[in-house]
C-alpha cells in the first residue's frame, strides 16, 4: 500500500473509532488510495482473519490480525507490516506506519465512488465532517452578545477592483469580487448564481482551514467581510450559515 506523510490526521483522532471495533472493520470493501490510474485495490478483512485483496478483480489472499493497543498486523507474500491507529470511521480507515508519520488511506467503496478518491479529498472530508460541526456547536454555545449588538454595523465605502467568473461542478457559475475598502482592508466575496449564495471564506481563530460564511445578500456580505477582517467574528446581521 502506498503511504503518505500527514501531520493533520492526529487532529481528528478524538473523533475516531478504535481499531478494535471489528464489526465496523470486517466484511467491508476498503479501497486503497494509491493514485495509480486504472488500478483499483480493494481490501476485505474477513472475520476469520483472512484478508482478501482484489486488484482490478484479481483476488489474492493474505492474513490480518488485531494485536490490541490499536495495532493491526498484515501479512502478505512473506512480508509483515505493523500498522497503528490513525483514524477510523464508517467511511475512512487511515493506518499509520509504525514509528513513522506516514499513513495508508483506505476508503469504504461506497464513498470512494462518490468523492473520496485522493488524500486531499479525504482531509477535506474529515475537516468538513468533524471540525466544521465542532466549530458550529462552539459558536452556538459561545456568548454572542457582542456580535448581536452589531446589527447596524456598516463597512466603509468600498470599490470592486477585480471581478472573475469561475465554474464549480457543485455550485455552478460563481462570480468572485475583489473588494478594497476605503480604510485599506482587502478581501474577496463570492456569488454562487445557481444557489443564490453570497459568501466569503475565512479561517476562524484556532482553525487551519477556511470556512464559508454565507449571507442573505451582497450588501450584508460586504459589511460582514469587513467586520470579520477587523474583529475575527461573523456579523449577526444577514448571517445565514457557515460550513
Amino acid at each position: 500500500m502506498k503511504t503518505y506523510f500527514s501531520d493533520v490526521i492526529p487532529k481528528f483522532q478524538r473523533f475516531s473509532q478504535k481499531l478494535d471495533n471489528l464489526t465496523l472493520l470486517t466484511n467491508q470493501h476498503w479501497v486503497v488510495i494509491d493514485e495509480i490510474e486504472n488500478s483499483k485495490n480493494v481490501y476485505i478483512f474477513r472475520k476469520n482473519n483472512e484478508l482478501l485483496i482484489s486488484q482490478n478483480g484479481k483476488v489474492t489472499k493474505a492474513k490480518w490480525e488485531y494485536l490490541g493497543n490499536n495495532s493491526l498486523l498484515i501479512e502478505q507474500e512473506n512480508e509483515s507490516y505493523l500498522f497503528k491507529h490513525g483514524f477510523f470511521d464508517e467511511n475512512i480507515l487511515a493506518l499509520k506506519i509504525d514509528s513513522k508519520n506516514e499513513y495508508a488511506f483506505l476508503v469504504n467503496e461506497n464513498k470512494f465512488e462518490e468523492e473520496l478518491n485522493s488524500k486531499e479529498n479525504i482531509i477535506d472530508f474529515l475537516s468538513r465532517t468533524y471540525i466544521s460541526s465542532q466549530l458550529k456547536k462552539k459558536i452556538q454555545d459561545a456568548d454572542r452578545i457582542a456580535i448581536e449588538e452589531q446589527v447596524d454595523y456598516t463597512a466603509p465605502t468600498y470599490k470592486v477592483i477585480n471581478k472573475k467568473q469561475k465554474f464549480s461542478v457543485f455550485n455552478g457559475e460563481i462570480d468572485e469580487y475583489s473588494i478594497e475598502y476605503e480604510d485599506g482592508v482587502n478581501g474577496d466575496i463570492y456569488v454562487a448564481r445557481r444557489k443564490k449564495q453570497f459568501y466569503f471564506k475565512a479561517k476562524p481563530e484556532g482553525y487551519w482551514i477556511n470556512f464559508k460564511y454565507v449571507y442573505s445578500n451582497f450588501d450584508s456580505c460586504i459589511n460582514a467581510l469587513h467586520f470579520f477582517i477587523k474583529n475575527g467574528k461573523e456579523l449577526k446581521a444577514g448571517f445565514v450559515k457557515m460550513y
